[in-house]
């Protein structure tokens, strides 16, 4: 497929792996970025600029295609030496999420690097652009992970961004399969970004107990923590998470609402698989969901659904 996204980032499907904190490493990038798309490294989630320039190395070995590095911004305390890493490693692409993107954005102005920033509205997309960035995703309420304030949905907010910038745009939230992909490119973006269906591979290293609980969830079966913190983001449901949702109700402030929402808590539920004593991202797409195959039949599946879906409604218009 050739669209503006593919072009920019020298790959073959406009297909981008999310960065998943505390999953998304060498192994899964350099499966999706060998099927085709951009798979990415989550930096954020590694101890220091060091374990990330271990971990390009590690992809680096394990793919010759182009594989991308996530920031979270605001979320590591190093995000400056990060990036220094990225080009010094002579990484093609990073993507900024979680903050603002305008320093780091800065500092890589005058580099190679292709950079993507995830927004939720069309205010933040137009700063983005405005900043120098190459592409925007805009990523809608359904997604996984952390979402906008506004709760637009995927289906308005990728039309009304691409209608407000000039660069591609990428969608995002709530895809999961091939129908996914030609409804995003119906309106308007030119490829797509997927966080929890890449949860769900085999290359992936969350625990089977997470994989499962995707596999066996319903759309309906995700719900929304860390609204009175300005910063909501859509997990499954939890015995722990029923306890985030009580300490937010009785007004706890960050610091008291940290030792409920810190990365341990989350890598208890994702890596080892205590799935009520923690918690676990996921978008309302779980209800998509219902295999767990290896990144390279995943992609068959997704464009051999797209394929037969565009020749069907092809047909309807002749």
């Amino acid at each position: 497929m050739l669209t503006r996204i593919t072009e920019l980032l020298g790959i073959q499907y406009p297909v981008i792996q999310g960065g998943l904190a505390n999953l998304a490493y060498a192994k899964l990038a350099s499966a999706v970025s060998n099927a085709g798309g951009l798979g990415q490294i989550t930096a954020t989630s590694l101890a220091n600029a060091q374990k990330l320039r271990e971990e390009i190395h590690k992809t680096k070995a394990a793919t010759s295609r182009p594989f991308g590095v996530n920031i979270a911004i605001g979320q590591h305390s190093s995000s400056d030496a990060l990036v220094e890493v990225v080009l010094e490693e002579d990484v093609s692409v990073v993507s900024l999420t979680g903050g603002n993107p305008e320093p780091l954005m800065k500092r890589l102005a005058d580099s190679k690097v292709k950079t993507l920033i995830l927004v939720s509205t069309v205010r933040q997309a137009q700063k983005a652009e405005s900043l120098g960035a190459d592409a925007v995703i805009a990523v809608g309420q359904e997604g996984g992970g952390h979402i906008g304030r506004a709760d637009t949905g995927t289906i308005v907010l990728i039309p009304r961004v691409v209608e407000s910038v000039a660069i591609p745009v990428i969608g995002s939230g709530g895809i999961a399969d091939g129908r996914g992909l030609l409804a995003a490119l119906a309106l308007g973006a030119e490829g797509i970004e997927m966080g929890t269906r890449f949860i769900a591979t085999k290359e992936c290293i969350a625990h089977a107990a997470y994989k499962s609980a995707l596999v066996n969830g319903q759309e309906t079966d995700t719900v929304v923590i860390k609204r009175t913190l300005g910063a909501p983001g859509r997990v499954l449901p939890s015995s722990w998470v029923t306890k985030i949702l009580e300490e937010e109700q009785s007004g706890t402030t960050l610091d008291q609402l940290w030792p409920y929402i810190s990365g341990e808590r989350n890598r208890r539920a994702i890596i080892e698989g205590d799935m009520q004593d923690g918690f676990a991202w996921a978008g309302q797409c779980i209800g998509l969901i219902h295999s767990v195959p290896t990144v390279a039949e995943l992609f068959a599946e997704i464009f051999g659904t797209a394929n037969d879906i565009a020749k069907k409604i092809g047909n309807s218009f002749e």
